[in-house]
């Protein structure tokens, strides 16, 4: 093994992780939110930004708002899941970037003033962290089930404004102890399929 990382850990994040459809009853606590949010904020992304927001869905009433967007297939289980995540990008995410600028002089004039390659840094950097976010539910010892069959801009209106752009819908707990995969978990592309050296 050329690995670091136990195999137990490996098994943890990603060869035994499944996404979950359905969970128990048992809760997931802002505790646990922070504690995944408090490790997963270190992974990379571009100029160390962090354009990833998310928005916590716990009251019922906000529940039922969230669900009534989500595709059909989505609604039971998200109806259900302990807790759900909204995850957007902030495209306005500059604002927060003074504290880098000594560092990074180059991104002053790239994110203050010009719009578009500002929300082209925010998608994709909120998608990395977004990546991230899951492999930290995983870490915890929960299970994630995110998902993009949702109605976006019912979401934005709903939860966001125009200045966030939604990403995707997570949903998080335990797994349920009868929640089986409904489908052998898909093949993947083999090193030398993916991989070239030049």
């Amino acid at each position: 093994m050329s690995l670091v990382l136990d195999s137990a850990a490996q098994d943890l994040l990603f060869r035994e992780a499944r996404t979950a459809s359905s969970f128990s009853d048992e809760p997931v606590t802002e505790e646990q939110v922070q504690a995944i949010y408090d490790l997963v904020k270190y992974g990379p992304t571009a100029f160390n930004q962090t354009p990833m927001r998310i928005t916590l869905v716990r009251s019922p009433e906000a529940r039922e708002r969230l669900v009534r967007h989500m595709a059909e297939g989505n609604k039971a289980k998200t109806a259900a899941a302990p807790l759900v995540a909204i995850l957007s990008a902030d495209n306005e995410f500059h604002e927060e970037l003074p504290h880098l600028l000594p560092h990074f002089p180059q991104a002053k004039d790239a994110f203050f003033s010009e719009r578009p390659v500002r929300e082209q840094s925010a998608l994709l950097n909120s998608a990395l962290q977004a990546a991230y976010f899951i492999v930290g539910v995983r870490a915890a010892g929960l299970a994630a089930g995110p998902m993009t069959g949702a109605d976006f801009a019912g979401l934005q209106k709903e939860f966001l404004d125009g200045d966030h752009t939604p990403l995707m819908v997570v949903n998080i707990g335990k797994p349920a102890e009868d929640d089986a995969a409904p489908f052998p978990r898909s093949p993947r592309l083999e090193f030398d399929q993916v991989v070239t050296t030049v």
